[in-house]
């Protein structure tokens, strides 16, 4: 179901029911009261009373349910949810995040009603995006005018609208983005960026949320939070004097001389394109409820199932030619016996799949680009020789299997970067879902060793190719790197990523009714760190991860 339809008469949502003390007289205590006394306590009873309707929400976030999973390194525990397939079977993404405007006035409320939506939802994987973190960088001249606040901070030419839209516009195609991070105190942006990745749901708020033509194509939903004037003064005093270190005389100067103005000229109007109104801003919990209503529908509409059309998709083809097998000497297919064998014990299993892992990454290395170079030997002799001819080496390994694979990776590439994925299957619903990620900084100047185990479907590998394509890594510079991979596995990646190399020990030809490679390995994680078995025989990681997970270095 799509929002409804822009137009002059948005539908204004009812306010909550009044409070005890609300009613005709209230303005004019409002007034009275902010003469008699200016402290934070006066204006903090200056806010009007959320309805108390409804019982108190439990406490959520955008990341964990109410028995949130667990993911447990040895520095901290990350409380998170697995963000499905964003992306069919090519590969490509079929449909955009979902994008919610918020505009409003000057301390309406928008980011508090923005995190009640995000708290109502209750879906991992939701983005907000503020407007305020796009300012304009200052130059001397105006650094100075607003030192003195004589800077016009709510006029449309303040903010960096073109920064604004390309920002939104990769995010709704699934891609990561940076994101300045603004101080007010200095009216400057910070060296620092911030990250932002992997929004189903784009809650974007913003004083000009609505000003641009451009920026309002982009938006599925627009909703307009309307707050009253004089509690919008109260809170901007409140915010300004002790969140960002101003006197109460300049706050007042501000507002009158370009808030207020800026509110009556360029915002106010913004509302007739607003697909809802929104009175009383955060204390209208009816309207909240409403819009995550539609919100849930939307999610819906965008499900994605992906593995069960790999099953059936570009499988009778022959294995491309990116893929590149390791030679079958009577030494490496003496290894696969053993590692294959179900009597092997594990202290033998771990050491010929450490001996594999080592001749499969050595392998991979020589299909990374190369120049001449000429160095001198000790004896004064020139060699004609090669180097290496990219940027760096990363590594990235698919929790949990393929963590075993750094130690080799390591051995070989001196000063190599490491980032991990961590994805794991639905017991539910079959799909591979993204846990969490932590990848090297300019990770997209790299070429990239993704590590796997064992790829059957490809679905985990498929959603680890996707992430590192929307942190802007080339397809080209990715290399998959697994020990044993079925022929589906193979067609599936191929066939969506046509650029990124494939490089395996051994290829088997057919995956059974439970998604299990056959002959097979069984499951790598399992005899490598000694847990019990998956119940359902199933080749892939049980969630959540009974092994003890390091926390992955970062250059």
């Amino acid at each position: 179901m799509a929002a409804p339809p822009a137009s002059v008469d948005a539908p204004r949502l009812p306010p909550p029911p009044a409070a005890a003390g609300d009613g005709p007289d209230r303005p004019a205590e409002r007034s009275e009261a902010s003469c008699e006394d200016r402290n934070a306590e006066s204006l903090d009873r200056l806010l009007p009373a959320v309805g108390t309707r409804r019982s108190p929400r439990k406490r959520t976030t955008s990341q964990c349910k109410s028995e949130p999973p667990l993911l447990r390194t040895s520095k901290r525990t990350i409380y998170t949810a697995g963000r499905p397939p964003w992306y069919n079977e090519h590969g490509t993404q079929s449909k955009e995040a979902f994008a919610i405007g918020l505009g409003g006035g000057s301390a309406s409320g928008k980011t508090t009603v923005a995190r009640m939506i995000i708290e109502a939802l209750d879906v991992p994987w939701v983005v907000l995006l503020s407007m305020d973190s796009f300012y304009k960088v200052l130059t001397t001249q105006q650094q100075e005018q607003a030192a003195r606040n004589n800077f016009n901070f709510d006029h449309p030419d303040a903010f960096d609208f073109d920064l604004i839209v390309s920002t939104l516009k990769k995010l709704k195609q699934g891609k990561s983005v940076k994101v300045p991070v603004y101080d007010f105190t200095t009216h400057s942006r910070k060296k620092d960026w911030k990250t932002l990745y992997g929004a189903n749901v784009i809650i974007f708020e913003g004083i000009m949320a609505f000003a641009d033509k451009t920026l309002l194509e982009l938006l599925d939903m627009k909703i307009f939070v309307d707050t009253d004037s004089d509690i919008r003064l109260v809170r901007r005093l409140r915010r300004d004097i002790s969140e960002r270190g101003r006197d109460i005389e300049g706050v007042i100067k501000q507002y009158n001389k370009f808030v207020k103005p800026a509110f009556d000229q360029y915002i106010q109007p913004t509302m007739r394109v607003a697909d809802i109104v929104v009175p009383w801003g955060s204390g209208n919990t009816v309207a909240i409820d409403l819009i995550v209503q539609h919100m849930h529908s939307q999610l819906e509409e965008r499900e994605l199932s992906v593995r069960a059309a790999l099953a059936s998709a570009h499988q009778c083809h022959p294995l491309p030619q990116t893929l590149s097998v390791l030679e079958s000497t009577p030494q490496v297919r003496g290894m696969h016996t053993i590692i294959r064998d179900k009597e092997t014990s594990r202290d033998e299993f771990i050491f010929y799949s450490k001996r594999l892992m080592r001749l499969l990454i050595e392998h991979a290395l020589s299909f990374l680009p190369f120049q001449d170079c000429v160095v001198q030997t000790p004896q004064g002799q020139d060699y004609a020789g090669k180097c290496y001819a990219g940027k760096q080496i990363t590594g990235v390994s698919i929790l949990r299997a393929g963590e075993t694979m750094e130690p080799a990776l390591r051995a070989v590439c001196k000063d190599v970067r490491i980032g991990t994925i961590l994805i794991q299957t639905n017991q539910l619903t079959g799909e591979p879902e993204l846990h969490y990620l932590r990848l090297p900084k300019d990770i997209s100047d790299d070429h990239v060793i993704l590590m796997d185990c064992t790829v059957s479907t490809g679905a985990a590998a498929m959603m680890a190719v996707r992430v590192l394509l929307d942190h802007d890594v080339p397809e080209d510079k990715i290399f998959l790197l697994s020990l044993l991979m079925a022929e589906m596995g193979v067609h599936s990646v191929a066939y969506a990523f046509p650029q990124v190399r494939i490089l395996t020990t051994a290829v088997d030809k057919r995956v059974n009714d439970l998604f299990r490679i056959i002959p097979g390995i069984g499951n790598f994680g399992d005899r490598y760190f000694g847990t019990d078995a998956v119940p359902d025989g199933s080749d892939e990681e049980e969630w959540p991860p009974r092994a003890t997970l390091s926390e992955p270095e970062r250059a």
